[in-house]
C-alpha cells in the first residue's frame, strides 16, 4: 500500500479519478480513497492546507492503512535559479521554516523531540522519481530542500529569506509536517512538487493562472512513478 497526501481537492482529484476498485472512507473528517493506480495498491486523501491538517492526514492515514511508503504531491512555489513554472521539485529533505524557539538558544527551524531541523526524504524512493520524472516528456525535475509553513510565499523578500537561511528551492505548507510525522513513524516519505509560481511579488496572480498546469504535470509524473513502486 502506498500512501498519497495532497492538500488541496485539486491536487488529488485526477488520482482518485483514475483509480480503480475503489473504496472510500472518512476518518477524523478526512476521505480516504483506496484503491489501484497504474496497478498498484494506493489509499490518497485530501489533507486540507496547513500543517496540523497534513500531520493530522498522515498519521491517521498511517495507524489505518499502514503504507509501507508516503508520497506528498501537488504544487509549490519555486525559489532559485532555473527552477521555472511546472518543472518539478523533488525533497532531499524538508524543513519547517516557521518552526522558531531561537528565543531559547536553538536554531531557526529547529523541532524538538526529533531534534533535528532538516527531516532527510527517502533516497532510494527519490532515485524513482527522478527515473520516472525522466520518462515525461519536457520535464525539467530539479532537487533540494522543501521549507514548509503555515503561510503563502508572496514576497520577494520572504523568498530570499528562505532561500539563505534554510538553502530552499521550493516552499509550501504541508510537506514538513508530513515529513515529521513520517520520520516519528519510521515510514519512508518523500516531497514532490510541481512549480506553479515563485513565491515571489508576482505569485498571486502565478498561482491561480498555473495552479491546473502544475498538477497535471505532477500527475503525469506520479503515474509514471507507480508502477516503478509496484
Amino acid at each position: 500500500m502506498i500512501g498519497l497526501i495532497g492538500a488541496m481537492t485539486v491536487e488529488v482529484e485526477l488520482i482518485k479519478g483514475s483509480m480503480t476498485e475503489k473504496r472510500e472512507e472518512t476518518i477524523s473528517g478526512i476521505t480516504f480513497v483506496q484503491g489501484k493506480l497504474e496497478g498498484v495498491d494506493c489509499v490518497a486523501a485530501v489533507s486540507g492546507i496547513g500543517k496540523v491538517n497534513a500531520a493530522m492526514c498522515a498519521q491517521t492515514m498511517i495507524l489505518r492503512y499502514h503504507p509501507r511508503l508516503i508520497i506528498n504531491t501537488g504544487v509549490a512555489g519555486g525559489m532559485g535559479k532555473g527552477i521555472k513554472i511546472s518543472d518539478i521539485v523533488v525533497a532531499d529533505s524538508v524543513v519547517q521554516h516557521d518552526m522558531d524557539t531561537s528565543d531559547l538558544g536553538d536554531p531557526k527551524g529547529f523541532i524538538s523531540g526529533i531534534d533535528r531541523i532538516q527531516i532527510p526524504c527517502d533516497e532510494e524512493l527519490n532515485d524513482k522519481v527522478r527515473a520516472a520524472a525522466g520518462a515525461v516528456e519536457g520535464l525539467a525535475c530539479h532537487q533540494g530542500i522543501i521549507a514548509t509553513g503555515d503561510q503563502f510565499v508572496g514576497s520577494k523578500d520572504k523568498l530570499n529569506r528562505l532561500m539563505e537561511e534554510f538553502g530552499a528551492v521550493a516552499c509550501e505548507m504541508e510537506g514538513g509536517s508530513i515529513g515529521q510525522v513520517c520520520y516519528i513513524n519510521k515510514v519512508p516519505f518523500t516531497v514532490v512538487r510541481a512549480i506553479s509560481d515563485n513565491a515571489n511579488d508576482d505569485a498571486h496572480m502565478d498561482y491561480p493562472k498555473f495552479l491546473k498546469i502544475a498538477v497535471k504535470k505532477s500527475f503525469e509524473l506520479l503515474t509514471e512513478l507507480m508502477p516503478l513502486l509496484a
